[in-house]
């Protein structure tokens, strides 16, 4: 477990009872699963007590080339459009939050500076950033567990009938009734609505957003729309408060062509 993973358990809530469960169905490389990390990190943000979360890989491809995780072909050149979601796989067999560190890095990567994330080089660099262990991850690269897991994703995709990304699908604790399937991307309060009335309560209690100090102790990179939204504040006023940060020298500014990013320095 990384330094970050242990700063993260720490700001966990002790052990609650969460009544809900939210299976987030992506592909990491379609755009609008990367826009939807900003609903769930709000979400998390102002109802992470009522629900539990759970990551799905829907890549869309029939099927896994096993030939590709062979350990025994060399991979430093390879390349194909699989290899991000098992890569996902296995950074999260260091930890669910590896995981979810290691799949904002890549998409970061894809969506930010255009980067081939289907290249096993690239995703070794993105492994690197994430703090990953580079040989735990390259053996579990290769790792038929890692496969499994993937197919595991690919099988809960299919039996809940997901046909779009991202998709969410909200399940209370009442094992006989079905969940609530969400497909497509939405602005944050149809999920808000969603989750309310699930928990069959005329208001939910929502939590005051952490300070910026504690928001980027939980979340090291962040782009100024994000920050924005969790605070219910205008992109400007957002970046003067971050600006704020970087001549305090506790943040690093970012400039990417698509985007600015804001990263603890």
């Amino acid at each position: 477990m990384s330094n970050l993973d242990l700063v993260e358990e720490i700001h966990e809530p002790v052990s609650s009872f969460k009544p809900m469960e939210l299976y987030v169905f992506v592909d990491p490389l379609n755009p609008e699963c990367w826009e939807m990390q900003g609903v769930i990190r709000k979400l998390q943000i102002e109802y992470g007590h009522y629900f539990s979360m759970r990551i799905v890989l829907s890549t869309q491809l029939l099927n896994l080339n096993k030939t590709i995780l062979s350990a025994n072909i060399e991979t430093d050149n390879l390349t194909h459009p699989v290899l991000p979601s098992v890569a996902i796989k296995a950074a999260e067999l260091q930890g669910k939050r590896s995981g979810n560190r290691f799949l904002h890095k890549l998409q970061e990567h894809l969506f930010l500076q255009s980067k081939d994330v289907s290249s096993y080089s690239v995703l070794l660099e993105i492994a690197e950033e994430a703090e990953l262990d580079q040989e735990e991850f390259k053996l579990d690269f290769h790792s038929v567990h890692t496969a499994k897991a993937f197919q595991c994703d690919l099988k809960i995709t299919r039996e809940m009938e997901i046909n779009e990304v991202p998709s969410i699908v909200f399940f209370n604790e009442c094992i006989e009734d079905e969940g609530v399937k969400v497909s497509g991307l939405y602005s944050y309060d149809v999920y808000q609505t969603i989750l309310q009335e699930m928990m069959g309560e005329e208001s939910l209690n929502r939590q005051t957003p952490p300070s910026l100090d504690d928001l980027f102790t939980k979340y090291s990179t962040m782009a100024t729309r994000e920050i924005a939204s969790i605070y219910n504040i205008s992109e400007q006023t957002a970046e003067c408060e971050l600006k704020k940060q970087v001549l305090q020298q506790k943040l690093e500014r970012i400039c990417m062509p698509k985007e600015t990013l804001w990263k603890v320095k």
